[in-house]
């Protein structure tokens, strides 16, 4: 039996308070996925989508919440160990917030315009590896991963040929990897890294398309944070070969 990896990064912060901790022990089995299987995304849907994407560390889930209403087509697998970033994500999607303790003695869905496309793995994205099959995903996500920018830790950064392998694997020909990140180390690694790499062509063909955020983009809480604070994000774009 393989070892499960050593995971580095917070699996809980502040006091989840009640309406989330329902939300966690209400809806979230209703859309949580097990890796204990191999499966296909298009199994975990009630309706085929048109496309599949994977969001790995979706944090407080506000990226997902919005790319997931604005693209019903697309059915999204959230992958965040963050209990706290989990109980947000579910806020957004049924609309329950804390206060509104009359809500929960009743059924909690889904807000009225947002479709069922959102599953969550809920661990590390790694041990959901094997579950899933070669070409799974149009378009996988990996915004602003811990930069682990001290030297000794640098094995522990998410942009590795380990975890590269299996994103190649992962991906459809012509599928997107997106990586965005504040950390001037965490900059030069992806790329160095990337470049080394046979698998994916870097898309940029002038400054502004890693400058800028991709037309598809939802800002996030911690884009807004670090833009506040002075550092400037980037936005790469890697084609599947």
């Amino acid at each position: 039996m393989n070892e499960k990896p050593k995971f580095f990064g917070r699996r809980k912060g502040r006091v989840i308070h009640k309406a989330k901790s329902f939300l966690l022990d209400n809806f979230l089995p209703q859309i949580l996925l097990s890796a204990e299987k191999k499966f296909a995304p298009a199994e975990c849907f009630a309706t085929p989508k048109q496309r599949y994407s994977l969001e790995i560390g979706f944090g407080d889930g506000d990226h997902l919440a919005t790319l997931s209403q604005r693209q019903p087509d697309t059915g999204f697998i959230g992958v965040e160990v963050y209990r706290n970033g989990v109980a947000h994500l579910l806020s957004l999607m049924t609309g329950l917030k804390e206060g509104n303790d009359s809500d929960l003695a009743q059924e909690v869905k889904l807000l009225s315009d947002r479709a069922d496309n959102v599953r969550i793995f809920d661990d590390d994205v790694r041990l959901l590896f094997a579950a899933l099959p070669d070409a799974s995903f149009d378009k996988i996500y990996l915004l602003f991963p811990d930069p682990w920018p001290k030297n000794r830790h640098a094995e522990r950064r998410f942009i590795n040929p380990d975890n590269l392998r299996e994103l190649s694997r992962l991906l459809k020909k012509g599928g997107i990897l997106q990586v965005a990140t504040d950390h001037p180390i965490y900059k030069k690694w992806t790329l160095d890294v990337m470049h080394k790499n046979p698998d994916f062509r870097w898309t940029a063909k002038c400054s502004d398309d890693w400058r800028n955020p991709p037309a598809d983009w939802a800002e996030t809480k911690y884009q807004r944070k670090a833009i506040r604070e002075g550092r400037r994000p980037v936005f790469f774009e890697f084609e599947r070969v």
